[in-house]
């Protein structure tokens, strides 16, 4: 059965019994349905994208893409490949430690080692709504140990002793993305001890506690693949609705959407929806498609987007002003689709390379192109960076004959100089010669797009002052 979104108050429960009994007599017209369809959509994509992710992680042990039960840490020394497909846009230079918590029965607290001091880390805290509402790691802690209580918006306690900081989230069900950094093929043995020392524990078996009953078991749906763009993303919109408390500020928008059944009691089911209903939804999710496109195409093009584009609930809602939106729902579902759990800007800043300067897709097996960088002008970071190459078609990493998905500043002394101090990268689908394979970025039979990785930018890149090279067309 599912269950209401809203805290259960006498005021509330007024509210809800007037709301539902007139809930039938309701009527919408089909372009209704098609605007609220359209905004639902944008709003909901993050969501159902997060639906699909921990069926494939959590859910479906006979996922390929399968980490481990929930509160339970996967790690793996190794870094991505082609072979990795659930999230789109995956970086290949930090193994990663995956955990999907579920914080309804009790907290879980996370204890991280002391760090060498040259080796970025971060533990990337997400809500449900994708929001990156919390950071253990170099930036917030500069490499020291810690133990962090992490809590959902349920819980009310005093800071246990031993425990170095609380860490409060939004929603009861969050994703931590561990990453570590690699500096080369050889660190892989000191990245699985780096990996074995996160440790995670339940609050009680921290304070050596009998441990609370265990909360309901939640009934994930299936996930079927392509859903996220089709009207069968309402359903599990309709499902991870059920997973949060309203916040405050979307209570009228909620109200909206349970107009065409969205985050009611009852479940969404499209097999009991008329045809007209049905085409409303399709024209809806359309100009959802239309729209995400045309702000993808200017959101590019600024260098500073992804700046914008990832973070807590309160920064995205500043930010939307920087985008002209009257909220942050479709920069927030425009970074899922680019590049689903992107970090925030001051953890890391993305610069995407998606078109030419004629709006068309990079393609290599029409054109070679070159990626320079002046003498002085490398990316300044305080941690590194890296430049990596994607499949335009799937967003993935590409299989290439030097099994090479990306160049970066741990490289540096391989590549080949010009005379005059600059580094030329050679972004092909052929090699550009013995010679120079070190500088060369083997690309797709097709489109493609790159991403330049900068992790702990430094104040000029946020400032937009440092100028980002540019890919040219070899004539």
């Amino acid at each position: 059965m599912k269950t209401a979104k809203f805290k259960i108050t006498s005021t509330t429960l007024v509210f809800l019994l007037f709301f539902y009994s007139c809930k039938q007599e309701v009527k919408v017209t089909p372009e209704e349905v098609k605007q609220i369809a359209k905004e639902a959509y944008i709003y909901g994509f993050p969501l159902v994208m997060n639906c699909k992710t921990v069926y494939d992680y959590v859910v479906n042990e006979n996922s390929p893409e399968y980490k481990a039960p929930f509160n339970q840490k996967s790690c793996e020394a190794r870094v991505y490949t082609p072979d990795d497909k659930t999230i789109v846009t995956p970086n290949s230079d930090t193994p990663y430690c995956m955990i999907w918590m579920n914080l309804r029965a009790e907290p879980q607290v996370i204890s991280v080692p002391e760090m060498e001091s040259a080796r970025y880390y971060s533990f990337q805290m997400i809500d449900w709504y994708t929001h990156n509402f919390a950071y253990i790691g170099t930036r917030t802690n500069n490499n020291e140990a810690g133990k962090y209580l992490l809590v959902g918006p349920d819980w009310d306690g005093d800071k246990p002793e031993g425990i170095t900081e609380i860490i409060n989230s939004e929603t009861n069900l969050v994703f931590i993305i561990v990453r570590t950094q690699a500096y080369d093929a050889n660190d892989m043995d000191k990245i699985k001890e780096i990996q074995e020392s996160y440790e995670l524990q339940s609050l009680s078996a921290y304070l050596g506690k009998e441990a609370p009953a265990s909360s309901p078991e939640i009934d994930f749906p299936e996930w079927v693949n392509g859903s996220e763009f089709t009207i069968a993303s309402f359903e599990y919109l309709d499902f991870a609705l059920d997973q949060v408390d309203t916040h405050p500020d979307e209570v009228e928008f909620m109200e909206k959407l349970a107009k065409i059944g969205l985050g009611t009691p009852e479940i969404f089911n499209l097999s009991e929806k008329d045809s007209s209903f049905i085409k409303a939804l399709e024209d809806g999710v359309k100009e959802a498609h239309a729209e995400m496109k045309d702000f993808t195409k200017e959101a590019v093009k600024d260098p500073l987007g992804s700046v914008k584009g990832f973070g807590t609930r309160e920064f995205l809602k500043e930010a939307a002003s920087y985008f002209n939106q009257p909220n942050f729902y479709m920069q927030r579902a425009v970074v899922a689709q680019l590049g689903l759990y992107g970090n925030s800007g001051e953890e890391a800043v993305y610069f995407g390379y998606y078109y030419d300067k004629e709006g068309e897709p990079w393609n290599a097996a029409e054109h070679n192109y070159t990626f320079q960088f002046e003498e002085g002008n490398l990316p300044p970071v305080n941690a590194f960076w890296s430049l990596s190459m994607y499949d335009g078609p799937t967003q993935l990493f590409i299989h290439n004959p030097l099994d090479r998905y990306l160049l970066n500043s741990n490289m540096i002394n391989e590549f080949k100089k010009e005379e005059d101090g600059s580094i030329v990268l050679y972004i092909q689908k052929e090699t550009p010669g013995k010679d120079m394979e070190a500088n060369w970025l083997p690309a797709p039979d097709g489109p493609f797009y790159l991403m330049l990785r900068m992790y702990l930018p430094k104040e000029e890149v946020l400032e937009g002052k440092w100028a980002m090279p540019t890919l040219e067309k070899v004539q």
